[in-house]
């Protein structure tokens, strides 16, 4: 699933295309919402909020999710589009660009985009992001893993699963360990420097090394040694139950387990 870093870049790209524009064409290929046209209205406004989009117009939000497939291409009146037609749920169109919306997990037409989001933590990449109620959510739950607690979007919103394994190797904490066990305040501090080392970058970098191959300490490296110590490094599964697990990456040596139980 796309992490926040890359829906932040896709609303800039969103942005450029539509913000202030009047759209030519608006066909929302959803059937709930297939009467609705926006056309002859002006976009008031293009912005993410995590991993949530918003397009404003006509005082209503066209608020969408690209979940595990989608994608918003932009392109050229005229131009072929890279994907297949039929997967196209929403296409925006303005005199001079095509905004469309492919295998969008969520497309919906709200009058607040706080019906969206309003359950979500405090942004990282949002104007408003604040530190202190991200340290404060995730300490609400002293039980629950540091790695299901960080990809909660209740407790800060952004974050997703290559974030989760690469921070909590960075911070020396095993993805297992229960939140009361964890020093939060860094946690949540190289959370967010991560993200905005990232934001602007097509291919994210953890280790800082932007050569192919390079860029991750732990994440997709199951059974190759560690780059610091040259433990192998292990993979396992973690989520609230077994229909929500995700892969979990750590190095046993540089992520040494605390008050982690044999069930987890």
């Amino acid at each position: 699933m796309p992490e926040g870093d890359t829906v932040w870049r896709t609303a800039n790209t969103l942005r450029d295309a539509l913000d202030g524009k009047v759209l030519t064409v608006c066909d929302v290929r959803v059937p709930r919402y297939a009467t609705v046209d926006f056309s002859g209205h002006r976009v008031q406004a293009v912005h993410s909020v995590g991993k949530h989009l918003a397009v404003e117009v006509a005082h209503h939000v066209i608020h969408s999710h690209l979940k595990m497939e989608g994608a918003w291409h932009v392109y050229r009146p005229g131009t072929r589009w890279r994907r297949p037609a039929y997967q196209a749920r929403i296409v925006l169109a303005t005199d001079d660009r095509v905004a469309v919306g492919f295998e969008l997990g969520v497309v919906e037409i709200l009058d607040t985009l706080e019906e969206a989001v309003g359950y979500l933590g405090p942004d990282l990449l949002g104007p408003c992001w604040d530190a202190a109620l991200a340290v404060a959510n995730l300490a609400a739950d002293p039980s629950r893993p540091i790695g299901l607690a960080l990809l909660d979007q209740r407790n800060l919103a952004g974050l997703g699963n290559v974030y989760r394994n690469e921070i909590c190797f960075v911070r020396g904490v095993d993805p297992r360990t229960p939140v009361r066990e964890v020093d939060l305040a860094p946690m949540v501090d190289l959370s967010y420097r991560s993200i905005v080392a990232n934001k602007d970058r097509n291919a994210r970098t953890f280790t800082g090394d932007l050569r192919a191959g390079r860029h991750f300490w732990v994440y997709g490296r199951d059974g190759k040694p560690c780059r610091r110590c040259g433990t192998a490094v292990r993979f396992g599964l973690l989520g609230d139950d077994p229909t929500e697990e995700r892969q979990i990456y750590w190095c046993p040596r540089c992520q040494p387990p605390v008050g982690v139980t044999a069930a987890q």
